[in-house]
């Protein structure tokens, strides 16, 4: 046999090896023989590379490191789930599918347990891995596919089973350390003397974010995919159930227990059993996800904004464990809140060590009756944020005195405040105060903002305390020599620093609106006033009423973006970022003369060629934007088949109505 001959029957027979024992989880030879062909093949890749191909199964070790990690539009939106933690909720969301599919019949769903891990995307052209990404923040995530094809349970070419691989498909699932590798990572930090992660999730989400393979590829990650978002090339599932079967065909590891259920008391009958067996896992998981089945109800429900309407998380009741509180501090946050902080005796709780804990405001501390030394029940809502729950009075030692709020900020000793319509109390000393001003610079600096890699709360603590930064605009005038003088900073670091700065230039306007912390805008408010008004200097000659007009801009977002445009400190600010050539225009929109430019689209219906989040990606390629209710600034309404309640709203108000036939000769 030549040696082309036999590097093909190698990959062939390891790749089936592959999936015996991670989709199958039924391995026909032992560890030992796996590992000789494996060195088999590399030995032979290493006498002839020509033979070498990027989905060879030698090629998981990891690439060279990256400078950073590249941004990638999703084709669209990747939501998120919208959660339920009670019976009676799961019904409720049954009867609003119900409703919404104007039937009475039980409905199908598919019970999956939901993985607490790292969402990725995973795209296969012609059967081989090409892109692997993070979720991101929904619209655009990060270019991780190095790192991902170091995980050995994501086929680097699907299987060539029962069920055809189409030209074309993009799957997603979750990337996850299982909870043996977690702790064993954990010993070896500990032996090296690096910290711990504190909980499986972050040390998987940190791992498939190093910007060298190599780390990655030591590390033990395991994958499961749950979801076909995309396929061409191929036919379609009918449900959501049959797209499982072929996952696991093309050699996707599925998370197990998953199961089709009649109706949703069926569902709920199963929940009790979930959470005793959850500790058993070997993977951590923090709910159950709960789907419609049908591809073509799934279709015809739609979704918002932010989540699916044919899909719902079920969480599991926090765990409750008990401690006590050593003090109770106020922390002040960039926009002047004060935070009252319970400091608590260390202890475990749902996967990690808890030492601190937020009281929220001085309502819920009053309400609480929390004191320096209490002993109370803690837990982490969503098993994340960990909160007080109770506090155990018959513990209470006698001298325990009542928590008041401050009248000074305890940072800059400024007055504080509460409006009667508020539940905050803040300090007075926006300019000033350096706890909003770092607080400011972190959110600047952070992901969800203009995304400078290397700029964490130490690195701005040290800025600050060298004098080299006083607001967000003063970041892009840092120098080399600046950066020379500061803890840790040798040349190679400085200038990965200064790169990152220079990167985050280029942000588009709605980046930039978010990273400047205006009060009530967040991401999606950020996203509709770029585009709308394209330029921020636009954006700042406008009235509240001009913004208002904007759909789902309502009256706090409208007058909080006034008001913050109209300080004379935001107006220096922001003329320091246009001499630093910071970007103040938004995405350039393809299109944009075309017959949607600036009209707001409303879909109901299952339309017959396209999915509803196809459709959507669509209208606002063509400079239109989505709403999911129809009003009186809706301009369209496109029906498919079996429209709900939206195109009688529609013809009440005179929306024009078309069909899908239309919108595609606009969109064309």
């Amino acid at each position: 046999m030549d040696e082309r001959a036999r590097h093909r029957q190698l990959t062939e027979q390891i790749r089936y090896h592959d999936y015996q024992y991670y989709v199958l989880d039924d391995p026909k030879i032992t560890d030992q023989e796996y590992d000789a062909l494996m060195r088999e093949l590399a030995e032979l890749e290493k006498r002839f590379p020509e033979l070498v191909t990027p989905d060879s199964p030698t090629q998981r070790v990891g690439g060279q490191p990256m400078q950073a990690f590249a941004a990638v539009e999703h084709e669209a939106p990747v939501l998120s789930l919208g959660n339920a933690w009670q019976e009676d909720e799961l019904r409720d969301f049954d009867r609003r599918v119900g409703n919404l599919l104007g039937s009475d019949e039980p409905v199908w769903y598919v019970l999956e347990p939901k993985i607490d891990g790292l969402s990725v995307l995973l795209r296969y052209r012609d059967g081989e891995f090409v892109t692997g990404l993070t979720r991101g923040d929904g619209y655009v995530g990060e270019d991780i596919t190095q790192n991902l094809r170091t995980v050995r349970s994501i086929p680097l070419r699907l299987y060539e089973g029962d069920v055809p691989v189409p030209s074309y498909v993009e799957v997603r699932g979750e990337a996850f350390l299982p909870k043996a590798a977690f702790a064993g990572l954990n010993r070896e930090r500990e032996r090296a003397g690096l910290p711990t992660f504190a909980n499986p999730r972050n040390a998987a989400a940190g791992s498939l974010r190093q910007l060298d393979p190599q780390v990655a590829a030591q590390r033990p990650l395991a994958a499961f995919v749950y979801e076909i978002r995309r396929l061409q090339g191929g036919p379609s599932p009918d449900s959501h159930w049959q797209a499982l079967q072929w996952l696991r065909a093309w050699g996707f590891r599925q998370p197990p227990g998953s199961e089709r259920c009649r109706g949703i008391e069926s569902v709920i009958q199963r929940l009790p059993g979930w959470q005793e067996k959850r500790q058993e896992l070997p993977f951590e998981i923090d709910g159950l996800v709960i789907k419609v089945d049908s591809v073509l109800a799934q279709n015809q429900l739609g979704a918002t904004a932010k989540s699916p309407r044919w899909a719902i998380a079920f969480k599991f009741p926090a765990q409750e464990v008990r401690t006590r509180v050593k003090d109770i501090a106020v922390q002040v946050g960039r926009t002047g809140t004060l935070t009252p902080i319970a400091i608590l005796e260390p202890v475990a709780v749902a996967g990690s060590t808890v030492s601190r804990a937020s009281l929220h405001n001085e309502d819920i501390v009053r309400s609480k009756d929390v004191r320096a030394g209490d002993t109370v029940v803690i837990r982490k809502a969503g098993d994340v944020i960990p909160e007080v729950v109770a506090v155990d009075l018959s513990q209470r030692p006698p001298d325990t005195v009542a928590f008041q709020m401050p009248k000074t900020c305890p940072v800059c000793g400024a007055q504080t405040v509460r409006l009667p319509s508020e539940a905050a109390v803040r300090c007075t000393a926006e300019l000033s105060c350096p706890a909003q001003v770092r607080e400011g610079l972190i959110h600047f600096a952070s992901r969800a903002g203009m995304d400078i890699e290397g700029m964490g709360p130490a690195v701005v603590d040290q800025l600050l305390a060298a004098g080299l930064v006083a607001d967000v605009a003063d970041i892009y005038y840092l120098q080399f020599q600046d950066l020379q003088g500061l803890e840790r900073f040798a040349e190679k670091s400085s200038r990965n620093l200064l790169v990152a700065i220079a990167q985050s230039r280029t942000r588009p306007l709605h980046r930039l609106l978010v990273a400047l912390g205006i009060r009530h805008v967040g991401e999606r408010a950020a996203r509709l006033l770029a585009e709308h008004f394209g330029h921020l200097d636009a954006l700042i000659a406008a009235t509240a009423e001009q913004l208002q007009a904007i759909p789902e801009i309502g009256t706090k977002i409208a007058e909080s973006a006034t008001s913050f445009f109209a300080e004379p400190r935001t107006r220096r600010v922001i003329e320091k970022l246009r001499q630093a050539g910071v970007r103040l225009e938004a995405e350039e929109k393809t299109a944009s003369r075309g017959r949607l430019a600036g009209k707001v689209v409303v879909l109901t219906g299952t339309l017959a060629g396209m999915t509803r989040a196809e459709a959507e990606a669509a209208i606002r390629a063509a400079g239109g934007r989505t709403a999911s209710s129809v009003s009186s600034k809706t301009d369209l309404v496109v029906t498919g088949a079996n429209p709900g309640s939206k195109l009688q709203r529609a013809h009440e108000l005179g929306v024009p109505v078309v069909d899908e036939a239309a919108l595609r000769s606009w969109l064309d």
